[in-house]
């Protein structure tokens, strides 16, 4: 894909044939252009494409979460910081540090672990009412389905309400004009709000209820507010990304039978594998925005003070710097060093439930489906307008009988 554009002009990045294969573009970034300013719909933004960079942006203190820093300085002042969403991943240190240390004491890697018995019932009895005669598809009757109700399960949503709540959260993840990017965040704000309340007078083992029942020794504990962003970011954060991860690693399989043959010969690599589907086509393709409290250089191009900067993880993990083969899937690849969960501080919390059940739901479906086969032709396959994930809007499949 040529570059052609100017750097303050719209880029051929984000519309047209770019949802269907983003990596020729990435790639020429890499190479000619690795920080870019675009032209995005809210404002101009850079973007970062070369693993060693984004890599180091991630732990660069010097690239805030906050907003305010876009704004000159007389004006910085007027804005409180309360008025921002009080979510942590919008956040820094020391704000940053006391949310992430507060949530870690409930949601922590024992609690994920004892999830994944949960994990494996819900998959097994999606798989066993997926027909053996008909044309499905896989992603609204299985990669959807498998981590929106256990993000419910977690969180303690009634899963009657997953549709609702999925509705809301593809709008603010999708690229949605922003008036309706702000209802569905006010409808979503609202529903949970509602269920914080009566959680305080009929509290559960979920996770909500436990996030109302922690403090610190000192008295500390999550407000309202930082109760509805949290439950907020987990449950967008909690499905999202795993739907794509388990459709994007299906696709991968069913268009590489050389690796699926591999897979199906040795389960074990289920683990090596999901890494791997995590890296070669990742489900979150760029950060949320970052801001520049100071002139910041890289790949030797200066970002002002006061600019927007993305961290492009889908380029970053396919970059040939970092590892060879890039644009090769091998399930057996040691990816060790990946960026698809973020680095440092906001490495994603809920990393260890992702990896579980994307091993669960694509290490079951290749092994009870044999004959799983895609019912269209991949060239008609659509995906999602998202500057922030990248995931197919449907995956008819025939799935044959099981073995």
């Amino acid at each position: 894909m040529a570059l052609t554009t100017t750097g303050t002009e719209p880029h051929a990045l984000f519309s047209g044939d770019f949802w269907d294969d983003p990596h020729p573009a990435y790639a020429a970034l890499r190479t000619e252009e690795p920080v870019r300013r675009l032209a995005l719909p809210d404002g101009p933004a850079w973007l970062l494409t070369r693993y060693a960079d984004v890599r180091e942006a991630f732990v660069d203190p010097r690239l805030s979460k906050d907003w305010r820093w876009t704004l000159p300085a007389e004006q910085r002042a007027e804005h409180a910081a309360t008025e921002m969403t009080p979510m942590m991943i919008l956040m820094d240190p020391p704000d940053h540090t006391r949310l992430r240390k507060l949530v870690s004491r409930s949601f922590t890697v024992r609690r994920m672990n004892e999830l994944q018995p949960r994990v494996e019932e819900i998959t097994q009895e999606l798989l066993d009412g997926l027909p053996a005669d008909r044309p499905v598809d896989l992603m609204r009757e299985y990669a959807f389905l498998v981590p929106v109700l256990v993000i419910c399960e977690l969180l303690g949503v009634p899963a009657e309400d997953r549709d609702q709540f999925s509705a809301w959260s593809s709008v603010m993840v999708d690229d949605s004009p922003q008036e309706q990017k702000y209802a569905a965040m006010g409808s979503l704000h609202g529903y949970l709000g509602e269920l914080i309340e009566r959680k305080r007078t009929e509290p559960d083992e979920a996770l909500i209820s436990s996030l109302l029942a922690v403090s610190e020794a000192d008295g500390d504990r999550l407000s309202h507010e930082e109760l509805v962003a949290m439950s907020m970011l987990l449950l967008i954060a909690g499905h999202e990304t795993t739907v794509n991860l388990i459709g994007n690693g299906v696709l991968a399989l069913l268009t590489h039978p050389g690796q699926r043959e591999l897979l199906r010969a040795d389960p074990s690599l289920v683990g090596t594998a999901v890494e791997e589907f995590l890296r070669f086509d990742s489900p979150v393709t760029n950060t949320p925005l970052r801001f520049t409290s100071e002139d910041v250089v890289y790949s030797g191009v200066t970002i002002p003070a006061g600019s927007t900067v993305m961290l492009g993880l889908a380029a970053a993990n396919r970059d040939p710097e970092w590892t060879d083969r890039a644009d090769e899937l091998d399930i057996t690849r040691d990816t060790s060093g990946g960026v698809y969960f973020g680095h440092g501080i906001h490495f994603c919390l809920g990393a260890q439930l992702a990896r579980t059940e994307g091993r669960v739901a694509i290490g079951r479906l290749i092994a009870q489906r044999p004959d799983l086969a895609l019912a269209v032709d991949p060239a008609g396959l659509t995906y999602r307008e998202s500057t922030l994930v990248r995931g197919l809007t449907a995956m008819p499949v025939t799935l044959g009988a099981p073995a």
